[in-house]
């Protein structure tokens, strides 16, 4: 089936350079990942489905609109900030990324694609989370990283303006991890307003937990030194 048409299934609809865009992008994740290590994914068709596709479902949390401020955290190869800022050119995107290697590979995918409004930035949700052009700024947080909930939540969380929301991108076994996470993410100043189950081809299930930002994060967090990680809240 083609993208297009796929994303039909989904209420996404697509233009013909959008459609273009992809495939651009699609060759440089190849090429490039020849090189440096940024996916194991490399048939085309999973491609589609398994980063350009999941990365589109956010659409349909009816968060991601044009003019929105968003920082993809742990973006790897771009995703889901990359896909999203393909279909929604107005919208105002940071990708971070703490390996630089794949920064060079963002820098010239938002290059070929004459993307504006866009930067990739090379460092680590710690260090960036308590700088003043960063914390509270972003209307959204993405972040697909694999790292439990309250260590995603300790991430992301502090660069969320209040109002606005992180959303997490888990898989199927996610409801323990949720309930676990409510304490952190209440600590940080969210709350889980609602949580969206997508089925991608192939009986892929995904979760996206939708997280509101509903009072201003302590400013002792993020914890630094690999704190959220290895002692979450």
């Amino acid at each position: 089936m083609k993208f297009e048409e796929t994303l039909k299934e989904y209420n996404i609809d697509i233009n013909p350079e959008q459609i273009n865009q992809f495939e651009i992008y699609k060759k440089l994740l190849l090429e490039w990942n020849e090189k440096i290590n940024i996916t194991r994914i490399t048939e085309a068709q999973e491609i589609y489905i398994k980063h350009f596709l999941d990365s589109l479902t956010l659409i349909n949390t009816g968060l991601i609109k044009e003019g929105k401020s968003l920082i993809d955290i742990g973006t790897g190869g771009g995703f889901p900030g990359l896909p999203l800022k393909i279909m929604y050119p107005g919208l105002k995107i940071s990708l971070m990324d703490s390996l630089n290697k794949r920064i060079i590979f963002l820098q010239e995918v938002i290059k070929e694609l004459n993307l504006k409004n866009i930067e990739a930035v090379h460092g680590r949700a710690e260090g960036y989370g308590r700088k003043e052009d960063y914390r509270e700024k972003f209307d959204l947080v993405t972040n697909r990283a694999l790292a439990n909930m309250s260590s995603l939540a300790e991430y992301s969380l502090p660069f969320v303006k209040k109002a606005g929301y992180f959303i997490a991108m888990k898989g199927s076994e996610y409801k323990e991890e949720v309930k676990e996470a409510k304490n952190a993410i209440d600590i940080l100043g969210g709350k889980i307003v609602d949580i969206k189950e997508i089925k991608l081809p192939g009986e892929i299930l995904h979760s996206l937990i939708i997280v509101e930002k509903i009072r201003e994060t302590p400013k002792k967090y993020p914890r630094a030194g690999g704190k959220p990680r290895t002692q979450p809240l």
